[in-house]
């Protein structure tokens, strides 16, 4: 695990953002620079929501986790490839941003898929939390307020990918890496992640 970043919690404030991840990487395709994305949506309220302010943050927030990505393929895949493929993108580009889910997917959801246990419920996700309260000062540091909307952001995120059918599922569901991610990850160096996306091949896919 990648241990030079520290964990944060900004998941509570920014969370899967599909919708809005992909109008911002539709424009980002295009060449448009950073802050004329935000002006853009901003002033056509694109993401729909009450305030201006609010608008703003997020455009920011999402332009920031497209930048994370460092692969300006995977930004165009985002706003061009079906829905399928864009989410489970967009969830490598949360995992790039942030440790705590990287280690969440990796650790938990990986090692499922590796021992073949499709078993899974809210216990798994409390155990992790556990976990880390253990070993580090800063998430045990968090408050209960905090560390429970950061596993409701979790499953849903788990939904939203298809890894569970809804919310209260007991199972994981097998999913598939698109080609577009696994070349990607691959070219990166970044196959640590790979058993997270279900993924053990040692060979790249072929698009």
């Amino acid at each position: 695990m990648d241990h030079s970043y520290p964990y944060m919690a900004s998941l509570t404030r920014e969370p899967f953002l599909f919708y809005e991840m992909r109008a911002t990487a539709k424009r980002m395709s295009e060449g448009i620079s950073d802050d004329a994305i935000v002006k853009e949506i901003v002033e056509q309220n694109l993401f729909q929501y009450p305030t201006e302010k609010s608008i703003a943050r997020m455009a920011k927030a999402c332009i920031k986790r497209l930048h994370a990505l460092e692969d300006e393929t995977l930004v165009s895949a985002i706003a061009s490839r079906p829905a399928d493929a864009a989410k489970q993108i967009c969830l490598y580009a949360m995992m790039k941003q942030s440790r705590l889910l990287r280690e969440f997917m990796v650790t938990v959801i990986g090692e499922k898929y590796r021992l073949r246990d499709a078993s899974f419920g809210k216990i798994d996700i409390n155990t992790f939390f556990m976990r880390l309260q253990e070993q580090s000062d800063t998430v045990a540091s968090w408050s209960d307020t905090t560390i429970t909307k950061l596993k409701q952001i979790i499953a849903r995120v788990l939904v939203e990918t298809d890894y569970l059918d809804n919310i209260k599922a007991d199972h994981l569901n097998p999913v598939w890496l698109h080609p577009v991610l696994e070349n990607a990850i691959r070219r990166n160096g970044d196959t640590a992640v790979l058993p997270a996306f279900h993924c053990f091949s040692q060979e790249a896919a072929n698009e």
